[in-house]
């Protein structure tokens, strides 16, 4: 048997999402069009909360991270699969592997603590408004941001090692499109039991914890909600709230299914359809859902747009005086 030395500088095959059927063709043309509008969505959404200063508060600033999460997440996995494709080359280098495989769980586990600040955020506009500004301060909201960075940070760069770690001795050809934990784990030729449970105790830590605290926030949100006398009131929070839900809902469900099944129900095709949905098409809707249902994105864009249009009619239709 080979020691993890003696096969590190052996690439791995990734056996890709599309063949080149002309199904598949219409498909992968799909994800690009999906990706070029996550870049596109996201940047918007950055540069919008950036500009307007009605933006400039601490939701607006941790969907602003969201964002920026989301914007990464694509640019570490599209561009290097599509590459593949194009070039009908599907290697990675181990060094490549353990890139993907820490920038992916940096930003993944990031994205749940930061959910779990947004949900807090909510809470405290909702159920505390008059002292929301204590409560939800700028330094808080910039320790609760860090803090999402760092975690996920700690949490890929032990995973990325340990999974590099193991011994691959067998086949090298990852079922997948890109390098994910349990992929790799699936072909390693040790006892992985240990690390599977490690996993575990990250995935309960990463997901479960935060989600529990989401749902703690939103249930407190729904009875304040209930409770209020005005009907616009209530329709705001909810539409609000609403949106964060769908975006929790959206994350949480893929990511839970991939990382908090046993080995041994892993299925390459399925892994691939819902890892495609959460690290490609997730980052694509959330942009969409928090401007589609939010007045302050609408009306920032609006704004943006008649500013920018203004500006080319003056160009356009101004005088040019010579002298």
């Amino acid at each position: 048997m080979e020691n993890a030395s003696d096969t590190i500088g052996i690439n791995f095959i990734l056996l890709g999402l599309f063949d080149y059927t002309q199904t598949h063709r219409f498909l992968f043309a799909v994800v690009l069009m999906a990706f070029l509008t996550s870049l596109m969505g996201n940047t918007f959404m950055i540069m919008f909360i950036g500009v307007d200063p009605q933006l400039h508060t601490p939701m607006y600033f941790l969907l602003s991270q969201l964002s920026l999460m989301d914007m990464m997440l694509v640019l570490t996995i599209v561009p290097k699969m599509a590459a593949n494709y194009l070039m009908h080359n599907k290697s990675i280098s181990p060094a490549g592997c353990g890139t993907q495989i820490f920038l992916l769980l940096t930003l993944g586990g990031g994205e749940c603590f930061l959910l779990t600040a947004m949900s807090y955020d909510r809470y405290v506009a909702v159920c505390h408004p008059l002292r929301y500004p204590i409560l939800m301060n700028q330094k808080l909201c910039l320790r609760m941001t860090a803090g999402s960075w760092l975690l996920g940070g700690v949490d890929g760069l032990m995973q990325a090692g340990a999974t590099l770690s193991f011994p691959y001795c067998h086949s090298r050809e990852v079922n997948h499109f890109f390098c994910e934990a349990p992929s790799l784990v699936h072909l390693a030729c040790a006892d992985t039991v240990i690390f599977e449970f490690f996993m575990y105790v990250c995935c309960i830590l990463m997901l479960l914890i935060p989600l529990s605290l989401i749902l703690a926030s939103y249930s407190l949100i729904l009875a304040a909600v209930l409770n209020m006398q005005s009907t616009a009131a209530r329709k705001k929070a909810f539409v609000t709230c609403s949106s964060h839900l769908a975006v929790v809902g959206l994350f949480y469900g893929t990511i839970m299914f991939i990382y908090m099944r046993p080995k041994s129900y892993h299925s390459g095709t399925h892994d691939k359809v819902v890892s495609a949905f959460y690290t490609i098409f997730t980052p694509v809707l959330n942009p969409l859902i928090y401007s589609v249902r939010n007045k302050d994105v609408k009306g920032a864009l609006r704004k943006w747009l008649v500013k920018h249009f203004n500006g080319l009619n003056s160009d356009h239709y101004s005088p040019k005086w010579h002298y």
